[in-house]
């Protein structure tokens, strides 16, 4: 039996902010988005791995404050609970549900009052997101926050699992939009640098992706022999 022969790709040297290749880092093009918002972003360990897709660490430098932690089951985080416990802060975890406040919910400004707002959003894939809180009980007791807004992501390098899923970055993105027409977000701050990093992000992939089609190189992920077909560049105007 012949045995399989192991593929080795050429170690690339990375960036030390955004921990991407330097071909496809985009920190020369991340603005800072000052929102009055304190963003927590619990990322599972695959998530870390996937730095071809991820935007998560692309939100977290765009968005001064904001910080990663990293793991499955942040119930014993230390971290996280001194910011749960932390009196100067209203902590919402970003998560859909039937039970979930939006941005114009009655009564939601009133509760946060004069604290700033705590937003967790869990940077993981669906399924992942799930166990994670699962696992995580001191997410449980925390309000849900969603958005009022139906928006479709603009990520056609990826395929969501239904058309409502945004990515991490677009999440932040149209978060802060709705917050800011509710009062809850500072008026003075542009979001939009938000969505610039990641058009770049998603226009990057797709011509790394064609370059390969048409080069008929294998990729170097498991879920590349998906892609066989060049797909258009949207140009974002």
């Amino acid at each position: 039996m012949r045995s399989a022969r192991k593929r080795f790709f050429p170690l690339r040297e990375l960036c030390l902010k955004c921990l991407r290749p330097k071909e496809s880092c985009y920190c020369s093009s991340i603005r800072p988005v000052e929102a009055g918002i304190k963003f927590i972003f619990l990322m599972h360990p695959k998530e870390a791995k996937r730095q071809r897709t991820g935007t998560g660490r692309l939100a977290s430098l765009s968005l001064p404050g904001s910080e990663i932690l990293m793991g499955v089951d942040f119930s014993q985080n230390k971290r996280l609970e001194s910011l749960l416990a932390d009196p100067q802060y209203y902590p919402v975890l970003l998560y859909p549900g039937k039970d979930a406040w939006t941005a114009g919910t009655e009564g939601f400004r009133d509760a946060v009052g004069k604290r700033q707002l705590l937003v967790i959003i869990v940077d993981s894939t669906w399924a992942c997101s799930k166990k994670i809180l699962k696992l995580s009980r001191n997410l449980a007791p925390l309000p849900r926050l969603s958005f009022s807004g139906a928006y479709r992501s603009i990520f056609t390098f990826k395929h969501e699992p239904a058309e409502y899923c945004v990515s991490t970055i677009e999440s932040c993105y149209y978060l802060i939009q709705e917050l800011q027409a509710a009062g809850m977000a500072a008026r003075s701050a542009d979001p939009e640098p938000l969505m610039d990093v990641f058009k770049k992000m998603v226009q990057f992939q797709l011509r790394k992706e064609n370059e390969r089609i048409e080069s008929g190189q294998p990729g170097s992920h498991a879920y590349d022999w998906k892609y066989t077909r060049r797909r258009d560049i949207p140009t974002f105007s």
